[in-house]
């Protein structure tokens, strides 16, 4: 096999700009910062604008974060656990009426998911299964939102902070739930199962299974799935589904839907970046973004200028740091990984290297 390395694209499939300058800016000069030039995309989460962007700036969009309902078992309306499912039920169409920005989907695996599709059929039941109720919600039901975006989900009369709680309106960010399990040792990003709807329905539900039964099957499937004990797609795929059906199927702790993150980036026509790749989950905080991100002004190279809205605070060594949200951008830039997470897909694709046939000596 014999394989020759250039700057072809099928062997180099990246730009890289030979300075890539990474600064702190707050969220709320990150647009005016763009527009004035002095970055050009930003990887924390900018305000959203209740006006139109300015002409010399994009907006792409990826998986926000998870809206999850927990439901307290010494909640008055509960009784017996046969009031669980009527709270979350209130709860969650309390959300889907007021919530700016709330996007019901009381199933874990979202359409932002490259294995969406396995679940496509559950998703959709799922959510006819809480539209269908026909409950009549307790009157004065209190719910404690955790957090800035859970508190602007929650209409201000319903909120408390009291110890006494019907319900918990929580939000877990997908990217940094990504960057908190993800390892990056020796240019490998793993597990492979990292962005999985049901990995990641598993970190947010399986906490909150008690039943015996049900936890020991929970077990049982994320311990097939994450060692390959399967023969053949069909049985992995059915895992999957399985999997998350068990985590899915409580009303104490619920995923109700979940919100879109934006990020934005400069269109400048000389200045700005064209070829945008981004993470469905990360967005720009993924290795494609870097390997991607073309400069208008240069058909290789170039000054790229990146704005995160947090200043390092990680060691600065690939064996126990880069762990924090600059550091991870740090090491994608740094580090050359033989595959890449897919942008817009569950699997992993190949970065510097490419099939070639091989060729007998002459």
């Amino acid at each position: 096999m014999m394989a020759w390395a250039g700057h072809e694209l099928p062997i180099y499939p990246s730009y890289y700009p030979h300075e890539i300058d990474i600064t702190t800016v707050p969220p709320e000069q990150a647009l005016s910062q763009i527009e004035r030039g002095q970055i050009q995309a930003y990887i924390g989460t900018a305000p959203l604008l209740d006006t139109a962007l300015p002409a010399s700036v994009s907006a792409v969009e990826s998986l926000g974060s998870f809206v999850i309902v927990e439901v307290n078992p010494d909640s008055p309306h509960v009784r017996n656990g046969q009031g669980t499912c009527v709270v979350a039920a209130a709860v969650i169409r309390n959300l889907v009426e007021h919530g700016r920005g709330f996007i019901f989907s009381p199933y874990p695996v979202t359409p932002f998911h490259g294995d969406y599709l396995y679940h496509a059929d559950l998703a959709v039941a799922a959510k006819q299964r809480w539209l269908g109720r026909e409950d009549k919600a307790p009157a004065g039901i209190e719910v404690k939102p955790v957090g800035a975006i859970a508190a602007s989900l929650v209409p201000a009369g319903r909120q408390t902070q009291a110890r006494h709680w019907d319900a918990e309106v929580t939000t877990v960010e997908a990217g940094a739930m990504v960057a908190q399990t993800m390892t990056a040792v020796n240019g490998w990003l793993g597990p492979p199962w990292l962005r999985k709807g049901w990995f990641h329905a598993d970190l947010l539900l399986a906490d909150a299974v008690t039943d015996p039964e049900s936890k020991a099957r929970v077990g049982s499937d994320f311990k097939q799935l994450t060692t390959g004990d399967y023969e053949d797609a069909v049985e992995r795929i059915n895992l999957e589904r399985d999997l998350v059906g068990i985590l899915s199927n409580s009303c104490h702790k619920t995923v109700a839907g979940y919100t879109v993150r934006h990020h934005y980036f400069s269109n400048d026509y000389s200045a700005g970046i064209e070829n945008i790749a981004y993470d469905s989950i990360a967005g720009f905080a993924a290795p494609m973004f870097l390997r991607t991100a073309k400069l208008k002004d240069f058909p290789w190279n170039g000054w790229l200028r990146l704005g995160t809205d947090k200043p390092p605070a990680a060691a600065w060594n690939p064996m126990t740091g880069f762990t924090d949200a600059f550091g991870h951008l740090m090491w994608f830039a740094l580090s050359d990984p033989a595959l890449l997470p897919s942008p817009n897909d569950s699997g992993w694709t190949i970065n510097r290297i490419a099939d070639v046939a091989a060729k007998s000596a002459r």
